[in-house]
């Protein structure tokens, strides 16, 4: 094993080796690189977390998916960088850097699991291990031009995996094609019919009896104007049937976020406030406002997160809602914080959706506009991840053109 502990430098890699751990037998995704979150614990290398600071003792252990994809025969290139305990979506982190957009170069590259998008976007591996609690995946991945996938909550373990919101995170990875992102479910959600062989065995025969697709317009127009003409033009296309989720947005979002604050100030409340300073100011000013969410306000919220959650369940079983990935395009990397911050809490409207109800969520890749890359996404009912993914690929296959 070869490691450069300093990674890169360029704001991607904390740690980079050729590989950094060996595949631990041969299967299904030899010949795979994968670059992980700074979340996992890989045996023999501390964990970060984006944070200087937080770096301790080498880990004992690979965490649970680390192990699961070494097994299946992926070589583990490296550990990449995240935003700062993984708690924002933009992909800058104020110590390590923000990586370049490989597909929007003076564009934001999308967090926080960007280091991991940013080396399979530019080529570096062809996987990248992430994490989504409120967007994390689904973000970088609509940002560069990939395909992602946040998975079922509860479905992959998170032995191994710092958290952040215990009640949000989720396990999930990012690809350039499909069929990547199939074989890995392949690999961390078994499955009797292998997701990957159909994808590319009989593209015309992906999904039998598929959910009903829908479109609910009030969500796709939470996004810019041009975001939300390709999504209702998509699902026009695709012959959506309309559906009004009678979603409760603002309300929904506000509850989410409370409850996300709560429990990472819980997580991490005793550390930051034993490490003063270690924190750059947007996540700071993030953990300053979850310091001040109390008990009783975290539970009125989690009421109103339980309702969300049984309502999205219901509306969408048998159906797979198509929505905007995001509400923006990638922004300027030297948009100001209070634009980036906007526009965040914009596509946090649309991306807390799967959250609250611990939905599988694909997002995939459409044509660029104004060069820009712009996912669509996919939201189905629980445990229905390999369907949805098999789902994804026929839409782009057979009705959208994909960018080059």
């Amino acid at each position: 094993m070869e490691a450069d502990p300093r990674g890169s430098g360029d704001g991607v890699w904390r740690v980079l080796g050729a590989p950094l751990v060996a595949a631990t037998a041969p299967g299904p995704l030899s010949g795979h690189g994968v670059a992980v979150k700074d979340l996992y614990a890989v045996a023999g290398f501390a964990l970060g977390a984006g944070v200087p600071d937080y770096l301790g003792e080498p880990q004992p252990d690979h965490a649970a998916a680390v192990s699961q994809l070494l097994a299946a025969g992926a070589d583990l290139t490296g550990i990449a960088h995240t935003d700062e305990f993984a708690y924002s979506i933009t992909g800058s982190n104020g110590r390590y850097g923000m990586p370049v957009n490989p597909a929007a170069p003076e564009r934001i590259p999308g967090g926080s699991s960007s280091g991991s998008a940013v080396a399979v976007a530019r080529g570096a591996v062809t996987l990248g291990l992430g994490t989504d609690t409120a967007g994390s995946i689904r973000v970088p991945a609509a940002y560069q031009g990939l395909w992602g996938i946040r998975t079922t909550h509860g479905r992959i373990s998170t032995e191994g995996l710092l958290p952040l919101a215990p009640s949000f995170d989720t396990v999930g990875w990012m690809a350039r094609d499909p069929e990547t992102l199939a074989a890995v479910a392949d690999c961390l959600l078994p499955n009797p019919n292998s997701t990957s062989q159909r994808l590319v065995a009989d593209p015309a025969r992906l999904v039998t009896d598929p959910p009903q697709l829908v479109v609910d317009p009030a969500l796709c127009v939470v996004a810019d104007g041009d975001l939300a003409s390709r999504a209702l033009s998509a699902a026009n296309a695709l012959g959506a049937a309309e559906l009004d989720l009678d979603a409760d947005l603002d309300a929904w979002f506000t509850a989410f976020r409370t409850v996300q604050a709560h429990e990472a100030w819980t997580t991490h409340g005793p550390w930051i406030t034993a490490h003063p300073g270690a924190l750059e100011p947007e996540v700071a000013q993030r953990f300053a406002y979850a310091a001040t969410i109390s008990d009783p306000a975290a539970d009125r919220a989690r009421a109103v997160v339980a309702a969300a959650a049984a309502h999205l369940r219901t509306a969408l079983t048998g159906r797979t809602l198509l929505l905007p990935t995001t509400a923006t395009l990638p922004p300027p990397r030297t948009a100001p914080a209070i634009t980036l911050e906007a526009g965040r809490t914009r596509t946090l409207h649309l991306t807390c959706l799967a959250s609250l109800a611990g939905l599988p969520a694909v997002t995939l890749p459409t044509h660029p506009i104004d060069a820009l890359p712009v996912g669509l996404c996919l939201l189905g009912a629980p445990n229905t991840d390999h369907t949805l993914i098999r789902q994804a690929h026929l839409i782009a296959l057979s009705h959208l053109p994909q960018p080059h």
